[in-house]
């Protein structure tokens, strides 16, 4: 199918993309366009015209320090995936990357435009919530800057307002003794997953169990980050953990999975990830 008729604009600064915004509401951001071409396409989607951001070169940043990494609105998901320095610095960003759809994909889309895309069942935001990260965003008002907790409103909804365009998204270092993991299941390599989890497990001086959060995909509205912490307790009974998760989810069911199944497959999924954060947090701790 073709898409419905729409204005373009190409804007080469910053500054033109936030006035072509402004000038024409309702019109939607173009960067890897992974997703919202084919909505434009499918005619499940039709703005009045497409600000393409693809010129302005401010926007192709990845910044990697000691706080964390901060990706630009036009850094392609393969180039956080493989940079060595993000990873070095928050390594749940790559782990989780190499579950984005297909390699051809991920060399063309962008994560801040999965974020900003918000659809609940895609890894990027779940991993951001589940690290407390945040997007900032801007407009010709100016700019702000939106918690994780407060930037998923709902399915393909985000809390952008209209005018604005994520310029950026920040996800935080790893602390000390931490370690992180993502598991995900799919129909297929490359679909949408079932359900997936990004686990983050802290440990403390004497290497008990000082945090646990998990961040899950595909079984709400948005994503769904826990506290586990109290379910693992010190020791770390991730199977405990597990079956917390299960008390605590309301998968629905779909054409894809029912929702006892994917109830199941999410506690088998975060004793997975749990395992294997706490295992790199003890290898980290004791490097």
């Amino acid at each position: 199918m073709k898409p419905p008729p729409f204005g373009y604009h190409a804007p080469r600064t910053l500054g033109e993309a936030l006035d072509a915004l402004a000038a024409t509401p309702g019109g939607k951001v173009l960067a890897g366009g992974q997703s919202l071409i084919p909505l434009l396409n499918m005619r499940l989607a039709a703005p009045p015209a497409l600000v393409d951001v693809n010129r302005v070169a401010e926007l192709d940043a990845l910044h990697v320090g000691d706080q964390g990494v901060r990706i630009g609105a036009l850094a392609r998901h393969a180039r956080v995936e493989r940079s060595a320095e993000a990873a070095a610095v928050q390594p749940l960003l790559g782990r989780a990357l190499r579950h984005v759809a297909h390699p051809v994909i991920r060399n063309r889309g962008t994560v801040v435009g999965s974020l900003a895309h918000a659809d609940p069942a895609a890894e990027m935001p779940a991993v951001l919530a589940v690290l407390g990260g945040t997007v900032e965003a801007a407009s010709v008002r100016g700019r702000r800057t939106i918690a994780a907790e407060a930037f998923f409103l709902g399915p393909l909804e985000s809390a952008l307002e209209p005018g604005e365009l994520a310029v950026s998204a920040f996800f935080p270092a790893a602390p000390p003794r931490t370690g992180s993991a993502f598991a995900e299941t799919a129909r297929r390599h490359g679909d949408y997953a079932l359900s997936g989890v990004a686990a983050v497990v802290g440990l403390d001086e004497d290497l008990r169990v000082a945090s646990v959060r998990a961040g899950f995909l595909g079984i709400a509205p948005v994503p769904l980050v826990l506290d586990l912490t109290g379910a693992a307790g010190s020791r770390g009974d991730w199977a405990a953990a597990a079956a917390h998760v299960r008390e605590r989810i309301d998968p629905e069911p779909d054409i894809h999975a029912g929702a006892a199944y994917r109830r199941h497959l999410t506690g088998v999924l975060a004793e997975r990830a749990l395992n294997a954060a706490a295992a790199e947090a003890l290898r980290r701790a004791e490097d």
